[in-house]
């Protein structure tokens, strides 16, 4: 009560001095950085919620020449609509929407990130049109003149992440949920936010690496992409004729260390965005390029010596989350991948990666039991064309000579976490045969695993 009552007074005392001017500089922004602090509680907060709060802090927000004290109540503004969703539509119904897009023109990056984040949180009414905010009060031009802004920050050869401000990083991701949201609720907006897109695609080709690498901004700047290309017209865009390979070489190179170094329940969120946008490049792509996506994405001949999923490799990591039950949106996402780079025909699938790996996919989506899985194939190469080589088992995608004589590891026991990811693979398939409806059947591992036959490992 005290808080609130102490809330009460601060806002008092900010709303008299809009007319009677008796407040410094230096005393507004201490007030409103007191308000800031209570703000962060919802418990206290209630006198921000209502209008009369909305009001006073909107006044100092946008209408102040002290950048100091503007920003202080940005920042109260910002929270309150992070915290309570009908103060949004109390600033909307004020009109200081479209004073929050004219102010993000020539804005630093400490204004852009509270105005992009005040922005961002009012997408989520749709009462406030943002057609007419790119119409009327220049929201688009603004966006794209501070994604070219941030691109020429990092287009310098061999700057590593340290050497920017964090705040820069900071304001980049608060544009792009801007970006992404502003069209994902308005489809239509696209055509007004496409030249954002030139920018956004430099930026992640020389955006220095991270570890782990899908954080950000960078899963802000890859959702936002994956918003702006509408497979109609960005070859050009997405493959600049200066250097065509660059944007395919560095999701490649974030893919490759995201499965290497992020936790599968990570994956699952981060990964998604990332693995949309590579088979949206393959399905435009050249044919040199989609050469290029196949090579690194589907498994080699030399990793056909032990059973597919076995090597240390990108495309034997991407096998491996095929089957993860930690994983159930990003496998379907990377088993429909693996498909359209076989020519999204079943039986190249099956000689790409085994039977075992394919079967789940087939299955859920009503595909036959292809041929190439019902005898030894021959060992499939990246356009999806059998090669004059030895036959390898339909299953495992093993070379049929690597099993008779025995891999390194034949008859090595399995480690305990080798046994656990292959008592969740089969979990999985099996699953996945029962949803079919084809047969039914009783889940061995579910099975083994109610009857108590598996330990918990520490």
């Amino acid at each position: 009560m005290a808080n609130l009552l102490e809330v009460d007074r601060l806002l008092e005392q900010l709303d008299n001095n809009i007319r009677s001017a008796r407040l410094s500089l230096e005393e507004q922004e201490k007030l409103l950085g007191q308000v800031k602090v209570y703000g962060r509680d919802v418990k206290s907060a209630t006198p921000i919620f209502a209008k009369k709060g909305i009001a006073t802090l909107s006044h100092y927000g946008l209408q102040t020449n002290s950048q100091a004290v503007s920003r202080e109540a940005l920042r109260c503004l910002a929270n309150a609509m992070l915290l309570n969703g009908p103060s949004r539509q109390i600033f909307i119904d004020l009109g200081h929407a479209p004073r929050v897009a004219e102010r993000l023109k020539d804005a630093d990056v400490d204004d852009e990130f509270l105005l992009c984040r005040i922005l961002f949180l009012l997408t989520y009414n749709r009462s406030l049109d943002f057609d007419t905010l790119i119409q009327n009060n220049g929201l688009a031009e603004h966006l794209i003149a501070l994604m070219a802004a941030h691109r020429s920050q990092y287009a310098k050869e061999g700057s590593s992440a340290s050497q920017h401000s964090p705040m820069e990083a900071m304001a980049m991701a608060e544009t792009s949920k801007l970006i992404f949201n502003m069209i994902y609720h308005d489809p239509d907006l696209v055509d007004y936010s496409k030249a954002t897109a030139g920018h956004i695609v430099a930026i992640i080709t020389d955006y220095p690496g991270l570890s782990p690498p899908l954080q950000s901004p960078v899963t802000y700047l890859l959702n936002a992409l994956l918003n702006l290309i509408s497979m109609n017209d960005e070859q050009d865009l997405l493959f600049p004729s200066a250097a065509p390979n660059s944007l395919i070489d560095k999701l490649l190179l974030l893919l490759d260390k995201a499965v290497r170094e992020h936790s599968e329940p990570d994956l699952e969120l981060a990964g998604a965005s990332l693995c949309t946008i590579l088979r949206k490049l393959y399905k435009f792509a050249s044919t040199s390029m989609q050469l290029k996506l196949r090579t690194a994405l589907l498994p080699s001949n030399s990793e056909r010596d032990l059973p597919l999923g076995k090597a240390d490799t990108l495309p034997a990591r991407l096998l491996q989350l095929t089957v993860s039950p930690h994983l159930p949106t990003l496998r379907d996402n990377i088993s429909n991948f693996l498909f359209e780079l076989s020519e999204s025909d079943s039986n190249i699938f099956v000689q790409n990666i085994g039977y075992g790996y394919a079967s789940g996919f087939l299955m859920s989506h009503g595909m036959p039991v292809p041929q190439s899985a019902t005898g030894a194939s021959r060992e499939a190469t990246k356009g999806g064309q059998t090669a004059e080589a030895e036959p390898v088992n339909p299953i495992t995608g093993q070379k049929l000579s690597a099993e008779q004589r025995g891999s390194q590891t034949a008859g090595e026991e399995m480690t305990e976490e080798e046994k656990e990811r292959e008592a969740e693979r089969l979990f999985v398939l099996f699953e996945r045969l029962r949803a079919t409806g084809v047969v039914d059947v009783e889940n061995p591992v579910k099975r083994a695993r109610d009857e108590g036959r598996f330990e918990e490992i520490e």
